[in-house]
């Protein structure tokens, strides 16, 4: 293990867009469901439900998050409807999974998407026995990132020392808290939608375009 490395006994995961290429564009798919949801929840043009949904992601962190409070929506309903779409469009990668099951210490996926809806995707990624737990929205109580009373809470819940811990994710802005309570940061600079906003090298430890290969070279790391 890289000697910056050598700390490190929990390793913490986002989903979407960092186990997988955002070039795959699977959430692309949620986000025609979620315009669909807001259109027929609202009665409004495909527009307008596009303007509503990048509005409450924007301003709650997640579109969930919105309208829940907007709109009383129930997350269980609204979460398997945005999650019904074809994950096939992501495929296994053996070096990847290899590499992430190199890695010493716990494994842990902390997603602001369900539990189910998760493990497909780990499923499709051949990582269904990769991950100790799934951290998701539910068990956040709808706190969503990047709100840091959701990475609080995941630290109680799975006992986490976040300074012995790394967190990956492809969305810069989500690293702010996890850096804020002690953890090492890596952010997937992939390209995926509003990936760099906010990003500041301050919370920032490590980056790179591809899960796979950082982390091999991390590993063989003399």
């Amino acid at each position: 293990m890289h000697s910056a490395l050598a700390h490190i006994t929990t390793w913490i995961f986002d989903l979407d867009n960092t186990l997988y290429p955002a070039s795959a564009n699977l959430f692309g798919q949620i986000d025609v469901r979620m315009g669909e949801y807001i259109a027929r929840l609202l009665d409004v043009g495909p527009e307008e439900a596009r303007a509503i949904q990048k509005g409450f992601f924007h301003s709650h962190g997640t579109t969930l998050s919105g309208l829940m409070e907007a709109h009383g929506v129930e997350p269980g309903e609204f979460l398997d409807f945005v999650h019904d779409i074809d994950v096939e469009v992501i495929a296994e990668d053996r070096a990847r999974a290899e590499a992430i099951g190199a890695l010493p210490g716990r494994k842990l996926v902390f997603t602001n998407g369900d539990a189910p809806y998760a493990r497909r995707v780990l499923a499709r990624l051949g990582l269904s026995e990769s991950f100790e737990a799934i951290h998701d929205i539910h068990a956040c109580n709808y706190v969503p990132k990047p709100e840091i009373a959701s990475y609080r809470a995941m630290c109680a819940t799975l006992d986490i020392d976040p300074e012995s811990a790394l967190f990956a994710e492809d969305m810069a802005r989500n690293l702010a808290p996890a850096k804020a309570l002690g953890m090492t940061t890596l952010w997937i600079d992939n390209g995926s939608e509003r990936g760099s906003h906010e990003a500041e090298p301050a919370y920032i430890d490590f980056e790179t375009g591809e899960l796979g290969p950082w982390l091999r070279d991390m590993t063989e790391a003399a």
